[in-house]
């Protein structure tokens, strides 16, 4: 029986959403039936060629589930079983894992290279975008690709574990390293974004400093533990250092992956101040620095693949952070959409509102 599912004919193309067929798992797969899978800038990036994945493709990264059925050899899961997804499953065996670098796995998404599924109306071989195909009321993805879902948390809710909270609470805590008291500058208020802004609270962060070009997202920011709201201008770096001294933050975590943030956050922080990248930008966009700015200031900037995150060792500590109260998943969600709503959310992205849509089934 077909399942509907968002696919993406070609790169650039709208999205279709349309039935396709899914085989039984196979041998170290298992069949899922999707909660709720979230919507990505990450696939937005992938639908407009900033990102390139085989097409046609059903694109979906973040997402959470029901265990329908299980291939030989998966015992960590069985029917029934809640799952989080998982879209880059480590190898274990390249020279990042031998490192313990796991979220650089060179083999990570060599899976979105499979034919999993296809189109129900003409057979169409359909590849399976980021590893899992989300955007579908049921997938078939490799074991490593799903995660026990913590105890207690919906998931509806953990779905959100699988992207957003991963990425932007590794950001902090993994690649920035947050120390309690440091200040801390967020730019881009969308589910990764968001999910920063969480982190550092957690992290004991004195003052958060959330920015974003929408003056609507202000409430939003400071719900999840912003203490101050800049919308973006030009002189954005200048007000940033206004509100800590004339010093500029210790920290700034770059959600948007545009040349001019990146530069604005490198500029927000102060001297010996270190700026992580988070958003994923073009190749045209080019970010300069002159030798001199680089000797005086002292300042670090470093990239971050998914949080610097290891699922399998994060997710538990996410589940304590849930249990604890101290982290709202729910507040990462600004809409609730269904799957033919999807198409709108990548409007929405591109125009810079909201936090969060997921999709539930």
């Amino acid at each position: 029986m077909a399942v509907r599912a968002a696919v993406l004919p070609a790169v650039g193309a709208p999205l279709e959403i349309t039935g396709i067929e899914l085989p039984d798992p196979g041998p170290g797969q298992v069949r899922v039936r999707l909660a709720a899978a979230g919507v990505c800038h990450s696939d937005l990036s992938l639908s407009d060629g900033t990102m390139r994945v085989p097409v046609p493709a059903v694109l979906g990264h973040e997402g959470a589930g029901t265990v329908l059925a299980v291939g030989d050899g998966v015992g960590h899961v069985a029917p029934g079983d809640g799952v989080v997804l998982n879209w880059a499953p480590s190898c274990g065996s390249c020279h990042a894992c031998s490192l313990g670098e796991v979220w650089l796995c060179a083999n990570a998404l060599v899976g979105s290279g499979n034919v999993y599924a296809r189109r129900a109306s003409d057979g169409t071989d359909l590849h399976p975008g980021l590893n899992v195909a989300a955007f579908a009321e049921e997938t078939v993805v490799a074991a490593g690709c799903v995660l026990p879902a913590p105890d207690g948390v919906p998931l509806t809710d953990a779905a959100l574990l699988g992207c957003a909270v991963l990425t932007g609470y590794g950001a902090v805590h993994h690649s920035a390293r947050v120390r309690e008291g440091e200040t801390v500058a967020v730019f881009g208020v969308g589910g990764v974004g968001l999910a920063a802004l969480q982190a550092a609270r957690i992290a004991g962060a004195s003052r958060i400093v959330a920015v974003d070009v929408s003056p609507a997202k202000e409430e939003l920011a400071r719900a999840a533990g912003a203490t101050e709201y800049v919308v973006a201008s030009e002189n954005t770096a200048r007000e940033i250092r206004g509100l800590t001294g004339k010093q500029g933050v210790d920290v700034a975590v770059e959600c948007v992956g545009r040349a001019v943030t990146i530069r604005t956050a490198w500029e927000s922080t102060r001297r010996g101040g270190r700026t992580t990248v988070v958003g994923i930008g073009g190749k045209d966009q080019q970010v300069t620095f002159n030798a001199l700015e680089l000797f005086h200031w002292g300042r670090t900037l470093a990239g971050c693949v998914y949080g610097n995150s290891d699922p399998a060792r994060d997710v538990p500590i996410l589940a304590d952070h849930i249990t604890a109260g101290s982290l709202d998943l729910s507040a990462l969600v600004t809409d609730r959409i269904s799957l033919d709503d999807i198409p709108v959310a990548f409007d929405n992205m591109r125009a810079g509102k909201g936090g969060r849509a997921l999709v539930t089934f």
